[in-house]
């Protein structure tokens, strides 16, 4: 089922599935707010300090980065799509899962970006993103189109704020790496594999990506936190960024097509 609601003084789109399970998705930015599985568990953080009234980029949840990553360009910081207002497409039963999944799509084009960002980024594209809820499964297929006639370049990313109940007692496995015990603050970039999974104190997340090329892993511990101020100085505690990411820009042909998979299941 597909509802229009209201998060602070954000239009949003609710889509709730038949066992319960929920998830709101601001049209700013299609920033995906909460997600709550069938038991009723927030899995997604979101800043009690964060503005929701579409005059800054929301601190938590799922923000959509694109065309740039970071400060890697010379364009807008984690690009225009999280501070685009974007428009709901299509949206039902998804009937190629084998039980059926509720999904909505959200869509936006260059017309939607707002003259001021728009300057910073003169393509022509046409960007879907759809999640669907799948009893505790979440998936987020992000689609990015060049519709114009020239190559552009860009990155992306899904930048998926966790709700971990104390940063400082989870733990996140299925990195080459080895296993992350978090403890000081952190801003990594991993090599993408196949499957993580993230522990908390009462839950596993398993976290699997399609068409992505990193992981980043983000937490900015106290002090850097102190300094954010759409983000109380307790708040560091709360959560761990873990997003599948391309963080640099590769050519899209004129024409061609991206598409990147984010799944989030809870496996305990």
């Amino acid at each position: 089922m597909i509802s229009y609601v209201t998060h602070g003084d954000l239009p949003a789109i609710r889509i709730t599935a038949p066992d319960g399970a929920q998830a709101t998705v601001a049209l700013y930015g299609a920033h995906l707010l909460s997600w709550k599985t069938a038991d009723g568990k927030e899995r997604l953080f979101l800043s009690a300090c964060s503005p929701l009234d579409g005059s800054a980029a929301i601190r938590g949840g799922v923000p959509v980065i694109f065309p740039q990553f970071s400060t890697r360009g010379d364009g807008q910081r984690h690009g225009v799509a999280r501070l685009s207002h974007w428009r709901l497409g299509q949206h039902g039963t998804d009937t190629n899962t084998d039980t059926g999944g509720v999904y909505a799509e959200f869509e936006l084009t260059q017309e939607d970006v707002p003259p001021v960002l728009a300057t910073g980024w003169p393509h022509d594209f046409a960007l879907r993103l759809r999640f669907t809820l799948q009893g505790n499964t979440l998936q987020m297929r992000f689609n990015v189109r060049n519709t114009g006639d020239q190559d552009f370049t860009f990155a992306s990313a899904l930048h998926t704020y966790y709700a971990a109940g104390d940063f400082l007692k989870t733990s996140l496995h299925g990195l080459e790496q080895g296993p992350i015990e978090f403890g000081p603050p952190l801003d990594n970039i991993y090599a993408a594999g196949p499957e993580l999974a993230l522990r908390t104190a009462d839950s596993t997340l398993a976290l699997r990506q399609q068409g992505f090329t990193e992981w980043v892993v983000w937490n900015p511990g106290a002090d850097n936190a102190a300094k954010l101020t759409d983000m109380a100085d307790h708040e560091w505690r709360e959560f761990l960024c873990i997003e599948p990411a391309r963080v640099d820009k590769q050519v899209l042909r004129a024409g061609a097509e991206w598409t990147g998979l984010h799944t989030i299941a809870v496996a305990r």
